[in-house]
């Protein structure tokens, strides 16, 4: 068993509006097809386990990028999209927030009758992943959420998350069939995040002497400090500053979409009469897809492919998100029938982008980057929790104009 990593996120209170939930339904399984395609469904959960790539996703999709709502809303989105089509995707999610993570066993079982797999064993394993990280790795987080994805090869990986309401903070744990050696020793790479102080981890070697009494004596306990492995721990504040994100990668990739003309290149991609902002969306979910893990130690900056629904870090363009999903879903369904020049042309984007950064020269101009963003909302259909996004008064014309 490897877990591979924790993220910890501010607790957010709110809903997801159902323009913005369909919309993360038809793109979520749009790159999960694109993926199994062209990666297997290993790859797929190995990417799930990945808190890093996990917050992109929920990026990409036009969730708040530092928030706790982003577990709850992505696995919600992947569940109704991919469900009805277990059997085709070989891909099967169960599982979820309150009172839905309770019908977990039920839904492993049934799946396993279904594709011949050890439904007991499976179900046994989604309840010690919680247990471990609710009782014998006591963080001071009580897990609310819990989430098994399942493969019809018996493959899975799960995503749970506990809340702390004395820091209104959320914890994201990670899990991951692969490299399974044990529940209770050392079952994960590392648990890591803000130093919590002393806590008790049974899990670790260092507990073995300590587990031998309690089994005996059952009255010593261990305290140990958690290694810190994998990290990605999200800032309190909502908006995006500099310091969320690598300005070298996205600047570049603005550069490539907006300022370096797509004739240049066009034959190359096949995405003729694609506008410059739907050619920045598909660029970052170009590299959601084809992206080297070391691509998504800045979640935020996939924000900047069609925003997020409280406006941060600028209204979610539903028009450019439409057009993304059009066009990722007609590159699947043609890639079914053997022709992948599409689904090559958007793979092409995400290294396009790499080789641009290479001799970029970043320059720290981001609040005129979001100034011309959120001035230009209303042009893609803009739209937050709180209303449509509206023409500015001002009538100047913006960088992209």
């Amino acid at each position: 068993m490897k877990k591979s990593g924790i993220a910890n996120l501010p607790l957010h209170y709110g809903y997801v509006p159902t323009w913005l939930a369909e919309r993360m339904a038809r793109l979520g399984l749009a790159i999960t097809e694109c993926i199994l395609q062209d990666f297997g469904k290993q790859e797929f959960l190995k990417r799930l386990a990945d808190p890093f790539w996990f917050q992109s996703l929920g990026c990409v999709l036009g969730m708040d990028w530092h928030s706790s709502g982003v577990t709850t809303s992505v696995l919600g989105a992947l569940k109704k999209s991919i469900n009805p089509l277990s059997k085709e995707l070989g891909i099967y999610i169960c599982g979820g927030k309150g009172r839905h993570s309770k019908n977990t066993p039920q839904e492993l079982a049934l799946y396993s009758d279904r594709n011949g797999l050890n439904g007991q064993q499976l179900v046994r394993a989604s309840k010690l992943v919680a247990k471990v990280d609710n009782t014998a790795v006591q963080d001071g987080y009580q897990l609310y959420l819990h989430t098994f994805i399942i493969s019809n090869e018996g493959d899975w990986t799960v995503v749970q998350q506990g809340m702390k309401d004395a820091d209104a903070s959320a914890r994201r744990y990670h899990w991951h069939s692969g490299a399974f050696k044990s529940f209770t020793e050392k079952p994960h790479a590392g648990i890591c995040g803000p130093h919590q102080g002393k806590i008790m981890d049974m899990t670790a070697p260092d507990a073995m002497p300590a587990k031998n009494a309690m089994i005996s004596l059952c009255n010593e306990n261990p305290s140990l400090i958690l290694a810190e492995t994998s990290k990605l721990v999200m800032p309190g504040h909502h908006h995006v500053t500099s310091k969320d994100i690598d300005l070298k990668r996205l600047g570049a990739m603005l550069w490539l979409t907006h300022e370096k003309q797509p004739a240049d290149f066009e034959e190359l991609l096949l995405l003729q009469g694609m506008g410059a902002r739907t050619l920045q969306s598909m660029a970052l979910v170009s590299e959601i897809i084809y992206g080297t893990p070391t691509r998504f130690d800045d979640p935020a900056r996939f924000s900047f492919a069609h925003g997020g629904k409280d406006g941060h870090p600028f209204p979610a363009l539903t028009q450019v998100y439409d057009e993304t999903i059009d066009v990722l879903t007609h590159a699947v369904q043609r890639s079914k029938l053997g022709l992948d020049d599409k689904k090559q042309a958007i793979k092409a984007l995400s290294n396009l982008a790499y080789q641009a950064e290479q001799n970029f020269v970043a320059k720290d101009n981001l609040d005129e980057l979001l100034k011309t963003e959120r001035d230009n909302a209303w042009k893609y259909g803009g739209k937050t929790v709180f209303g449509d996004a509206k023409r500015p008064r001002s009538g100047q014309l913006s960088l992209f104009d």
